[in-house]
């Protein structure tokens, strides 16, 4: 599985959600993770509702597999609900 967090400095649920994907990342081998600074890359919102397919206000944006998960707090539900990180 493929993560990738599109978020930027200062940003305290961009900085969680990078620290959760470490997590995963360090107890399992199929996880992997790219962190993506937008301001570093020029993104802006317009493309990152162009690649969710709806419009975002926030960050961090995530997308598993090239599937739009959400932001953190949908991604630190999906990780509960598959059960990422063992027990």
């Amino acid at each position: 599985m493929l993560a990738e967090i599109f978020g930027r400095p200062g940003c305290s649920f961009c900085v969680r959600a990078q620290a959760l994907a470490e997590k995963i990342q360090s107890q399992r081998d199929d996880f992997q993770f790219h962190y993506i600074d937008i301001y570093q890359q020029g993104i802006s919102k317009a493309d990152m509702a162009k690649k969710a397919g709806k419009p975002v206000e926030t960050v961090p944006q995530i997308f598993l597999d090239q599937v739009h998960i959400g932001g953190f707090t949908e991604f630190n539900d999906y990780v509960t609900t598959h059960a990422l990180l063992p027990d």
